[in-house]
């Protein structure tokens, strides 16, 4: 299973994940121990805010995104790309992966006034229809 998180220069976990340039991709497999991640940094055409799907992406593949804050539009992206978001007020990456391979519940999220702005912007982005 490959999971993604944004991260902010891949120490804590990011919030706005349709703008972050550094995420950390865990490949990880049933009952073996989790393999070190490999670092993957967006170019700002590649960052799903701006991505126009004109071709493959550095996270194809991903069947989990986990970030502190996410637009509806980023959602209902990663939705479309077979990836699944989760949102997570956990800033420590490894402690959001622990969570999420034992099947916890990630820690709850804190407001973020962003993510409010993007909640409004994403009514009239391409990825509302």
């Amino acid at each position: 299973m490959k999971i993604a998180i944004a991260t902010d220069s891949f120490t804590t976990v990011a919030g706005h994940a349709g703008k972050s340039h550094h995420w950390l991709v865990y490949d990880c497999t049933r009952d073996e121990p989790i393999p070190p991640p490999t670092r993957v940094t967006l170019e700002r055409a590649q960052l799903m805010h701006y991505w126009q799907d004109d071709g493959p992406h550095p996270l194809d593949g991903v069947e989990i995104v986990v970030a502190a804050s996410a637009g509806d539009g980023f959602v209902r992206h990663m939705q479309a790309r077979a990836a699944t978001v989760l949102l997570t007020g956990a800033s420590d990456p490894a402690l959001a992966l622990e969570h999420i391979l034992k099947g916890a519940a990630l820690p709850e999220t804190r407001f973020d006034i962003t993510t409010a702005l993007c909640k409004l912007k994403d009514r009239f982005s391409r990825y509302s229809r």
